[in-house]
């Protein structure tokens, strides 16, 4: 019960907000015209099950002109139920689609929202794959959600309607056991309840790890889907590594989880349907077991013995709801346990950066970033990185250096202001533009005048400013190719990537350029080629590298080395003029 009701309290967090969101009035509107129409097909079951009663009594009795005439009603109804059901299903799939739109608009929002999708990443936090979270449970998470409420809406409704039914129809067909009659009001309803309760609990007991198993059985299936698009993207090193049977061997590992877990499912389906078909089953001809002697007596005719069947058959099925959609139950909250976790995890990524134990990163009036009693930190809590008043001044070029593992990356992620771990305070010019370029520059998949201008819009650079860019860059072979769309990241080298990558610094112009092994790819003459570039087109432009290359100092005005000092290393200005105005010092 427990469970339960936190479920509840779960679905109730995640779904309320559309209903209360700048979609509402479309939303409920929707909403209410779907419940609307299942109460409306409920009433036509009721006028349906009264009919049965009249039909067959007009068979039995061989009366033609009630016979046409029922008949006429039953298309009446029949035509009406249709044209109802279709109508529902639509209403019902357009609220699908704009309830999943909002969801998917919200989620891609928060999880992409100042690096959180980049701090859930490093606090390893247990929502794992929120591609799939995004996609696919979101998709699901609204489909199953109006299923089962609706459904059981529809039970509610249906149980009230005909228990009153049965009720009265208890009374016209007694309970008869040896020819002796005795009067238990409304037993007919009392068999279904207690038919119902004996399945439903018989049902959880039996499908009860299909929970688990269904959670796990989607965690399986994305970690294996991510295996192989991980393959796909990584293909020219596998190729050229011949790692074609090692990845066939991890990917039949990563598939052997899925196998194996459906195996499981597929066990326990087995034992939970081979129940409930023989519960269906059995539900259909238990009525006639409590009329049939009723009926044999004379005391109802046949068509009160089949109304009794329909409408028990309605209540059972009402009483029985969890049975019936016990796996769906399953699946649901299997999809509502994986949202919650997304959820809580981009919350948590969110307030990691606010915590008094984080790396605060501030605006500030000067014209340098500052680095204030700075200690970094591993996710795991060892320090990694100690400063205190050193300066990156503004329009100065600065080599950083350091062995690796020192943690220059962890550095610039530092200043960018997505690495939390630590404490401190990093000071940035106010309305400072920075731009971090790393080894492997990242492309999405479109245009290629798209991929260099990102993340600016496509349309943000003139043709002609592009093409200048990338002809500086020494890629003049591309300027015509700016139309083409293609996965840029796995078309071009590497030495190509990093080229564009400076292509994309020329057109945004930084104030502050983080150069982090950018041109490590390139032969030196190229190199040295760029740099100037970057020097003659940027001169305002403050630059930062990282790199190992002594052919790199002549394009800095001064060098910085990360020395280990005890437990953790330390910025050391190793230039004499530079070594003068930034004094460095480890936090704490």
């Amino acid at each position: 019960m427990n469970n339960l009701r936190s479920t509840l309290a779960i679905v109730w967090r995640i779904a309320i907000p559309y209903f209360r969101s700048e979609d509402k009035v479309a939303g409920r509107s929707l909403l209410a015209a779907v419940i609307a129409i299942e109460l409306s097909l409920v009433a036509i079951d009721v006028l349906v099950n009264q009919w049965y009663n009249r039909f067959y009594n007009a068979l039995q009795d061989r009366n033609w002109s009630t016979f046409t005439w029922e008949l006429g009603v039953f298309i009446v109804l029949a035509s009406v139920s249709v044209a109802l059901s279709v109508y529902q299903l639509y209403l019902n799939q357009w609220l699908q689609i704009r309830w999943r739109q909002w969801m998917t608009r919200v989620y891609l929002s928060q999880w992409l929202d100042r690096a959180n999708h980049y701090r859930m990443q490093l606090k390893g936090d247990a929502a794992d794959n929120p591609d799939q979270r995004i996609a696919d449970d979101v998709q699901m998470f609204v489909e199953k959600t109006l299923s089962i409420t609706i459904g059981l809406l529809s039970s509610i409704v249906t149980l009230a309607s005909f228990v009153v039914i049965l009720w009265g129809l208890s009374e016209a067909a007694p309970l008869t056991i040896g020819g002796q009659e005795f009067a238990i009001p409304g037993y007919l309803v009392w068999a279904a309840l207690i038919y119902a309760i004996f399945g439903t609990a018989l049902t959880h007991w039996i499908g009860s790890p299909l929970v688990n198993l269904s959670f796990q059985q989607q965690r399986f299936e994305a970690d294996f889907r991510f295996n192989l698009v991980r393959v796909r993207e990584n293909s020219e090193q596998i190729a050229l590594l011949r790692g074609e049977h090692a990845e066939r061997g991890r990917l039949m590992d990563r598939f052997g989880s899925v196998i194996d877990n459906w195996y499981s499912i597929m066990s326990r389906t087995k034992r939970l349907t081979a129940f409930t078909a023989s519960y269906s089953q059995a539900a259909v001809i238990f009525p006639f077991i409590l009329t049939a002697p009723a009926y044999f007596a004379g005391k109802i005719q046949l068509g009160g013995m089949l109304q009794t069947s329909s409408a028990f058959g309605s209540v059972q099925k009402a009483l029985s709801f969890f049975v019936s959609a016990y796996r769906t139950l399953a699946d649901w909250r299997a999809i509502v346990a994986r949202l919650d976790g997304f959820e809580m995890s981009i919350e948590s990524a969110a307030t990691l950066s606010s915590e008094p134990q984080t790396v605060g990163v501030v605006d500030h009036a000067g014209d340098s970033i500052e680095l204030a009693q700075l200690l970094l930190k591993l996710p795991n809590g060892l320090p990694l990185i100690a400063a205190d008043g050193f300066s990156i001044k503004s329009s100065e070029r600065t080599l950083l250096t350091g062995p690796s593992g020192a943690g220059k990356s962890t550095l610039f992620r530092a200043i960018a202001g997505v690495w939390p771990f630590g404490s401190g305070a990093i000071s940035v010019p106010a309305h400072a533009k920075l731009m971090m370029l790393p080894q492997r520059p990242y492309f999405p998949i479109g245009t290629l005048q798209a991929a260099i201008v990102y993340p600016a819009a496509p349309d943000r650079f003139s043709v002609e400013q592009v093409k200048d860019a990338v002809a500086a860059v020494g890629l003049p072979q591309l300027a015509d190719r700016l139309d083409e769309d293609a996965p840029w990241n796995r078309m071009l080298s590497l030495g190509e990537q990093q080229r564009l990558g400076m292509a994309r610094a020329l057109l945004h112009g930084p104030q502050y350029l983080f150069l982090d092994e950018a041109t490590a790819s390139l032969d030196e003459p190229s190199e040295a080629r760029l740099y100037r570039v970057i020097a003659e087109r940027l001169p305002q432009t403050t630059v930062v590298s990282i790199g190992h290359r002594s052919t790199l100092h002549d394009f800095h005005d001064r060098k910085v080395e990360l020395i280990r000092e005890g437990d953790r290393f330390t910025l050391r200005p190793t230039t004499p003029a530079a070594a003068a105005d930034a004094p460095t010092g480890g936090a704490e």
